[in-house]
């Protein structure tokens, strides 16, 4: 039997069942919208939206692994490339790049210049300290966390802001050994 190949982004993209981007972006921002008026700190909306983002990185990533057929990576470098060009595909619509890697290959950047998340948004002047999408960085924190790489995720460049594209800095801050919960000789 011959190994099975994974799946691009694309493919994925166009076989998963998914709902209109237009009210998924509008839930979003209800979403943003009720945690400021709930939260009224801004700091603290971002910290809600990275642990709700986190929550769902933890259960994604299962979802991304049966329907992506992507075998275990070797290392940080091409889980962050499959991230970035699977992924973010699958689940977003969209392709990021992966850039500005360090010397040692533990940290590096992720661009997307294109977010559906921010279609229909303008931040006011009242909440210039928000990360909008930083629902996206805990989820990236999440699934990585699953497959045993503990990470630091924060945004460098937010189009937002001003700035022309969206980047995240992605550092791995220890790679953990899996546990399995039973010894195979019992």
């Amino acid at each position: 039997m011959a190994p099975v190949a994974p799946r691009s982004g694309d493919a994925i993209f166009a076989s998963v069942e998914r709902v209109n981007s237009e009210l998924f972006t509008l839930t979003y921002g209800a979403i943003v919208r009720q945690l400021l008026t709930d939260l009224e700190e801004v700091d603290e909306v971002n910290k809600q939206l990275d642990q709700m983002g986190y929550n769902i990185g933890v259960r994604l990533v299962d979802e991304f692994l049966a329907k992506s057929n992507v075998s275990r990576c070797v290392d940080f470098k091409e889980t962050t490339e499959v991230i970035a060009k699977v992924g973010f595909k699958m689940f977003l619509g969209v392709t990021a790049s992966v850039t500005n890697w360090d010397a040692d290959g533990t940290s590096c950047s992720l661009i997307l210049e294109d977010n559906p998340l921010v279609d229909f948004v303008e931040l006011p002047d009242t909440c210039q300290g928000l990360y909008y999408c930083n629902i996206i960085s805990g989820v990236i924190r999440g699934a990585l966390e699953m497959v045993s790489m503990k990470t630091e995720v924060s945004w460098i460049r937010d189009m937002l802001r001003g700035d022309d594209v969206f980047e995240l800095h992605v550092k791995l801050l220890k790679q953990v050994p899996e546990e399995y919960p039973y010894k195979d000789d019992e």
